[in-house]
């Protein structure tokens, strides 16, 4: 299969909206945002033609396109063939011939391979939304690199290409992602796929529901919290902010929290996931959160309803303070339609009452604020990847080849 090698940035781009020095500039990292100003009419006019020729059209073609969140928790795919998938982000290789005789394959993934982790080298090879230890050539960035090339492969199997088409993908990266850390998300997909761009993950939100002015998005993932204003234009790097208080950083706060009021309690962090997951809320009245952890191999409950709350809570203020500097940095003209458009997409938007937490916190340092939810916060980003894979022109794919 071709391998991936990125063009130049876009020569109509300003010169101060390249990330470093254009002869330092890696062809590989040039990023959707770059690229999306030059299609114009010509990208809307492709997409039109595919809708009105039908999909056969688009297989005759032979391309099949991909958007891809490559996410630090779960991956989502979603494909120009009405294929969606999401995995948990976990990699997995049998540890000896033991272990290779019990599970009879040579990689496990997703739920399969965190239920079979302890006769596995097992692997979460994403950490804040980008490859885990992105300094090269280390032993632990060779293994997280294989681990991120199999997961990567493993979605776009999901996605059932056929085996004549050509694969093009658009893979979202946190808003402030390194130009390092771009360079280790296209090696880990270029044995994949024939054509790769990067798009920022809260930009491909914004794209794929249509809501491209006067809207701040906050993606809230497990790595990361990526926020991005969003005013009729391709977003600059003034206009996006990545923060780490995301869902790991809920999940420690709350293990921290155990471990000094029930230290007698036994867990895991993928019991505190679920958890989190299963009780998330920092709304003003919720049930209580009475779990079963063992206490020396017998099963115990524990009230874990005020710490969860607080865990939660943790990332409500510095989001706002993500939001403040969004929006007081903004047009004052304009500063008061952007606060009352505030998009929560990702896994972490589903945490009950937070759209409302926000709405408080922004009424006190702000003076007020409406924040809505993403109707599909598991699937946003790739959907949005998609459609901008779509709408790039045919040129622009074959130039990346």
């Amino acid at each position: 299969m071709t391998t991936s090698k990125n063009t130049d940035m876009d020569p109509t781009a300003e010169p101060e909206e390249a990330a470093i020095a254009p002869e330092t500039q890696p062809r590989e990292v040039a990023t959707i945002e770059q690229r999306a100003a030059a299609a114009g009419e010509r990208g809307a006019a492709a997409v039109a033609d595919a809708i009105e020729q039908g999909e056969d059209a688009e297989k005759a073609v032979g391309v099949l396109y991909l958007g891809i969140d490559l996410g630090t928790s779960r991956t989502s795919v979603s494909a120009s063939n009405g294929q969606r998938e999401t995995i948990a982000s976990y990699v997995g290789y049998p540890k000896d011939a033991v272990s290779q005789k019990l599970l009879k394959k040579r990689v496990l993934f997703g739920q399969e391979a965190l239920d079979k982790r302890l006769a596995l080298n097992f692997f979460r090879p994403l950490e804040h939304g980008v490859l885990k230890s992105s300094e090269e050539g280390t032993p632990e960035y060779e293994d997280n690199l294989r681990a991120a090339k199999d997961l990567i492969s493993e979605v776009i199997r999901r996605a059932k290409p056929r085996k004549d088409e050509l694969i093009y993908a658009v893979i979202g990266v946190p808003a402030q992602v390194s130009i390092n850390n771009k360079q280790a998300v296209l090696d880990a997909a270029r044995e994949s796929v024939d054509s790769v761009m990067l798009c920022s993950e809260p930009f491909s939100v914004a794209y794929g529901l249509d809501m491209l002015d006067d809207v701040l998005v906050i993606d809230i993932g497990a790595g990361t919290t990526d926020l991005c204003r969003m005013h009729g234009t391709m977003p600059e790097d003034a206009d996006q902010i990545t923060i780490t208080f995301a869902g790991d950083y809920i999940d420690n706060k709350l293990a921290e929290y155990i471990r000094e009021t029930y230290p007698e309690a036994q867990f895991s962090i993928e019991m505190i996931r679920k958890i989190k997951e299963r009780y998330a809320s920092v709304a003003d009245e919720v049930d209580k959160v009475v779990v079963d952890l063992p206490v020396n191999g017998k099963p115990t409950s524990f009230d874990l309803t005020d710490g969860l709350r607080a865990a939660c809570q943790t990332i409500v203020g510095p989001m706002v303070d993500g939001l403040s500097t969004l929006v007081s940095t903004f047009d004052p003209e304009f500063q008061d339609r952007l606060k009352n458009r505030v998009l929560l997409a990702g896994g972490g938007s589903q945490i009950k009452g937070l759209d409302l937490a926000i709405e408080r916190e922004m009424a006190t340092r702000l003076g007020g604020g409406k924040v809505m939810r993403c109707e599909e916060p598991m699937y946003g980003g790739a959907g949005g990847a998609l459609k901008v894979a779509h709408d790039m022109p045919a040129e622009f794919w074959e130039k990346l080849k």
